[in-house]
């Protein structure tokens, strides 16, 4: 076969999408070092691919089979996920048997540090409200905190 075209390869696959899929997988294949099917006769990887499925010299189903693994994404857990997971599922089992999780101690990450200082801008607030006006309070003109 001197040419190749995609009506000699449709015969083999039916669907175009499906072919170019295969052959771009077949070339993937051959530029990885597969062996060769058939002599290459200056051809390039695609043109090679295309050729080898019309003369059906690779298996498809193989073909198909590499191309799906190709494509498929697994998602790789971790052991430190795993530890996670079984934690988080441990916590179900803590609620169903009425056990309350454990608060954190006073001092760090509490309520009582984040809430510290609240006390103290209230009465800056009241404290602002005894103002003047001219929002200088009891001042003289002229004197500072030193004088008074």
């Amino acid at each position: 076969m001197a040419r190749v075209t995609v009506e000699d390869c449709v015969l083999k696959i039916p669907n175009r999408f499906d072919l170019v899929l295969m052959a771009a997988q077949r070339a993937r294949d051959i530029t990885s070092g597969a062996a060769l099917t058939l002599d290459r006769d200056d051809d390039k990887n695609p043109v090679v691919a295309l050729r080898e499925i019309a003369d059906e010299t690779v298996p498809l189903e193989s073909l198909s089979e590499a191309l799906v693994k190709g494509h498929q994404k697994l998602a790789e857990i971790d052991e430190a996920d795993e530890e996670i997971i079984e934690l988080m599922a441990g916590e179900e089992e803590w609620l169903q048997a009425g056990v309350a999780p454990q608060q954190p101690a006073a001092g760090v990450g509490s309520d009582e540090e984040s809430t510290f200082g609240i006390e103290v801008a209230d009465d800056e607030a009241d404290d602002a409200d005894e103002t003047d006006e001219d929002g200088r309070g009891d001042l003289e003109i002229g004197s500072t905190d030193d004088d008074i």
